[in-house]
């Protein structure tokens, strides 16, 4: 067995232009409570532009190998492991409950082998493929958690979804329309927009052109503090930054703001007399966990979900397709087949 394997390996924080594929990074064996995977494929998620930048208050150890999500085939299992074998095909929970997030704390999935403990897999339906199932964890099981699991769309809603075109903004696309709501997708373009009309939303706004709030109020009707009627009942935003406002602004009384991330920015202008003033509800949603990924490997299985995945890399070209979901020059998911 060869000791060393290819991987796309972070050594310093800085740009996306620091990141290396080597072809001597030690392949790992797999300890008591561990196995071995060779990588079917991995997904890239905005968190990894963030782990190459580096973050505050965030130590990440040096070299690592980046890479949240995975998919792909048990190959070595170590001691105490039960009931995974060999050959087993597996999805990857990227949160290792004793040492962190796979890819930031401990080398992810960049890489033609890694380690995992083994309370980390999720087994995969046959006809699930590892492409999709690479897509799911970090941007389709927190859009899963975030409607489903708390219950905040329900049939009839009207649900305005920021950030649409990445891989939690086309997961929520897919799973309100799924729930029966009417969707309204922004997006930075009117190529975007138009891949989104496509995917199944009802509305689409181009969010560089038109203003999303003022469109919201122009097409549903101003919402009104002594009725229930105007605005939107949601609002999905984990963008943040100078879009929190806007976002309280276009809800109608009694309506929901759902947020998972702040990826423009985490401390915004705050205008708390709409949330008294309308009754608005804003609730948080944290991760994901295995219910979730199972539940959307199912859909899969059974058709009635389909990933959206803009381009399949090989390790080589990993770095660029970083720098395209840097640049949100993307429409869904970046997989690396490693």
């Amino acid at each position: 067995m060869a000791r060393t394997m290819r991987a796309l390996v972070l050594e310093q924080h800085g740009d996306i232009g620091d990141l290396k594929v080597v072809d001597d990074h030690p392949r790992p064996g797999a300890g008591p409570g561990e196995v071995v995977i060779r990588v079917g494929a991995s997904s890239f998620n905005y968190h990894d532009v963030f782990t190459v930048k580096g973050m505050p208050g965030i130590k990440v150890p040096m070299p690592v190998v980046i890479g949240l999500d995975m998919a792909g085939q048990v190959v070595e299992v170590g001691e105490g492991v039960s009931p995974w074998q060999e050959g087993d095909r597996v999805l990857v929970n990227p949160l290792n409950k004793a040492r962190g997030l796979m890819g930031e704390m401990l080398d992810g999935g960049m890489a033609e082998y890694c380690r995992v403990s083994a309370d980390q897999l999720i087994a995969m339906p046959p006809d699930v493929s590892y492409v999709d199932a690479a897509s799911l964890p970090v941007a389709y099981g927190t859009a899963h958690r975030m409607l489903i699991t708390h219950n905040t769309v329900k049939a009839g809603d009207r649900v305005l979804i920021l950030g649409a075109s990445g891989g939690v903004g086309t997961g929520c696309v897919m799973l309100a329309k799924q729930l029966g709501a009417e969707v309204v997708a922004c997006a930075g373009s009117d190529e975007k927009a138009q891949r989104l009309k496509e995917l199944g939303a009802d509305h689409v706004v181009n969010y560089r052109e038109t203003n999303f709030s003022k469109w919201a109020i122009e097409h549903y009707g101003k919402p009104q503090r002594r009725t229930y009627e105007g605005g939107v009942d949601v609002v999905i935003n984990f963008t943040g930054g100078d879009t929190w406002v806007p976002s309280l602004k276009c809800l109608k009384r009694g309506g929901t703001l759902l947020v998972c991330g702040a990826t423009a920015g985490h401390d915004p202008k705050e205008d708390l007399r709409y949330i008294w003033s309308f009754e608005l509800k804003v609730i948080g949603s944290n991760s994901f966990y295995h219910d979730n990924l199972s539940a959307l490997m199912d859909m899969i299985q059974a058709g009635t979900l389909k990933p959206t995945i803009d381009k399949v890399l090989p390790l080589d070209q990993a770095a660029e397709g970083l720098r395209l979901i840097r640049d949100r020059e993307v429409m869904g998911k970046i997989v690396v087949t490693p």
